[in-house]
């Protein structure tokens, strides 16, 4: 987005790589954990922020499609690229928890738009011992099923929790494709977007829930079987995530890398989907004992988005006075 009269500002953002809007799902999601949890405050002050934030990826995503056209296509091939779709999802099913029905249905309609085409330019480009952001894949086909889900619980509208429970095992498919091209080495090595590789399967188990507290006496979506499938996918699925964090967190403590990196956001928002997979589930299955692990990996995730955040802004400003 050009920004006449601040050449350094200018400099910095266009250098910045397609990745940046996990800063967007991190911010997003935290909200949603922390809306959860009753902590409505904080939680707002975290949504504006990742509005603010998307509507100037927006606007950059925009101009560079209009003025930069190799560039684009360019950024659009790497999987940093469907962080557009996974961003703009999550914050939709932020603002249709405020009741926002409206602008949510049209983050959806605008993800929906953009998530074949970004996908499709991205899978053609994978490759072999690819970093975690592989598995964005996946996570931008469940946002359009947590969001879709999110909408048909909302409205009562039951075609869309049926196009939700196609894009949910659609992403888990996704998921499966993705594993082999992961370089398993990125565990110990990657700088940030390693822990997608969790994020997928915590985002996934979100799905699963938001799809089964989709049904309804009004609706009914399923029935016994396919209750009971979609209650044992998700129940695992959620099983996989915390064991998966859990394998994060230790590789972290073996390995630290302390040297902020625009791909630590991505680490952000797998804590953050893993905080709310677990309060969600813990809903949709009436298993109470979730809540409290749920509520600590939200603080968790608060504590992270915090240092993350106080990393961007000092490497903002150390970009920002090399380049002027």
């Amino acid at each position: 987005m050009p920004m006449p009269g601040f050449p350094g500002l200018r400099t910095w953002w266009q250098g910045r790589p397609p990745a940046a809007g996990a800063a967007v799902m991190a911010s997003g999601i935290v909200s949603v954990g922390l809306h959860l949890t009753g902590s409505e405050a904080v939680s707002q002050v975290l949504l504006w922020l990742g509005c603010l934030a998307w509507v100037a990826l927006a606007a950059d995503f925009a101009v560079r499609l209009a003025t930069q056209r190799q560039r684009w296509l360019a950024d659009a091939k790497s999987p940093g690229a469907l962080t557009a779709v996974a961003a703009t999802t999550v914050l939709g099913t932020r603002l249709s928890l405020l009741g926002r029905h409206t602008v949510a249905e049209a983050a959806l309609a605008l993800a929906v738009l953009l998530w074949p085409v970004l996908l499709i330019l991205v899978v053609r480009h994978w490759g072999r011992r690819m970093p975690g952001s592989v598995f964005l894949c996946c996570v931008a086909t469940q946002g359009l099923a947590v969001l879709a889900a999110t909408l048909a619980a909302a409205k009562s509208t039951a075609w869309l929790a049926y196009a939700a429970l196609v894009l949910f095992w659609l992403g888990l498919a996704l998921y499966g494709l993705a594993l082999p091209c992961f370089d398993p080495r990125q565990v110990f090595e990657g700088p940030g977007d390693h822990w997608v590789l969790g994020g997928a399967l915590a985002i996934s188990a979100l799905a699963g829930a938001k799809l089964l507290a989709a049904d309804s006496a009004r609706l009914r979506l399923w029935n016994d079987d396919d209750r009971a499938v979609l209650r044992d996918v998700t129940a695992t699925l959620l099983v996989l995530t915390l064991a998966c964090c859990v394998a994060l967190l230790v590789a972290e403590a073996a390995r630290p890398r302390l040297r902020y990196d625009v791909r630590r956001w991505a680490t952000v928002f797998p804590l953050g989907m893993t905080a709310t997979s677990t309060l969600s589930v813990g809903t949709a299955l009436a298993l109470g004992w979730l809540k409290q692990p749920g509520q600590a990996l939200v603080w968790l995730a608060v504590a992270v988005w915090l240092v993350v955040a106080a990393g961007a802004v000092r490497a903002a400003r150390t970009g920002l006075f090399s380049a002027g």
